[in-house]
């Protein structure tokens, strides 16, 4: 078994406060028992850091390789809806309403409708399982979801946390989902890891950008 004083996050010294920050996590799909554990561990995480319920945003696309393409849209429409006060959070096609307080919003299916303040999202996580194959489908999806991940955060100036599991087996997934059936244990979910980054970096950011340190 790793050592966990070498291998793993080390937690920070600062308990930093999420209750004004706004979190977005953007999934795939494929892998479905994995991804659902991994979601509930950054929710858990985001909450427990003081991130309000109406503050986190869920949202899903097929696979790991729509991620940063879903993430680049959703940092986008967040900033839109700051700039053009509306309360319809991607309603469906991400429909910006207007304020007309006798108009009444009709969701699109599968959306939900929830009033929110005019604040772009502060971090986004993306999740994704990536499990080896008998093909190089592996490799070419792993290698472009974390640059184009990587270069999305760069340019957009939000912190994208990745949290894209690559594994080579079943169990060394599951594993890092916290739902290990092996000597080893369940593991740990690793999307705890990703919602306490997220409140960090989305601190760190918001300070750096008021000329603080």
């Amino acid at each position: 078994m790793p050592d966990a004083t070498i291998k793993g996050l080390v937690p920070s010294e600062v308990q930093y406060d999420g209750s004004n920050l706004r979190v977005a996590i953007v999934h795939a799909r494929w892998n479905k028992s994995i991804i659902d554990s991994l979601v509930a561990g950054a929710v858990g995480k985001l909450k427990e850091r003081g991130v309000k319920e109406s503050n986190i945003i869920v949202q899903s696309v097929p696979g790991s390789f729509e991620l940063p393409l879903a993430c680049s849209k959703v940092i986008s429409a967040s900033q839109a809806q700051a700039s053009s006060t509306a309360t319809d959070l991607l309603g469906g096609a991400a429909s910006l309403l207007s304020l007309d307080p006798m108009r009444t919003a009709s969701p699109a299916p599968g959306s939900t409708v929830v009033n929110m303040p005019s604040k772009p999202f502060d971090a986004v996580i993306a999740i994704g399982v990536l499990i080896k194959g008998s093909t190089m489908h592996f490799e070419y999806i792993c290698d472009a979801v974390s640059h184009a991940l990587m270069r999305l955060q760069m340019d957009s100036g939000v912190p994208v946390i990745f949290g894209v599991l690559t594994a080579l087996t079943d169990d060394q997934a599951l594993e890092r989902a916290g739902l290990g059936r092996g000597e080893n244990g369940a593991g740990h979910n690793h999307g705890e890891d990703w919602g306490l980054a997220a409140v960090e970096m989305g601190s760190h950011v918001q300070r750096w950008g008021a000329g603080k340190f």
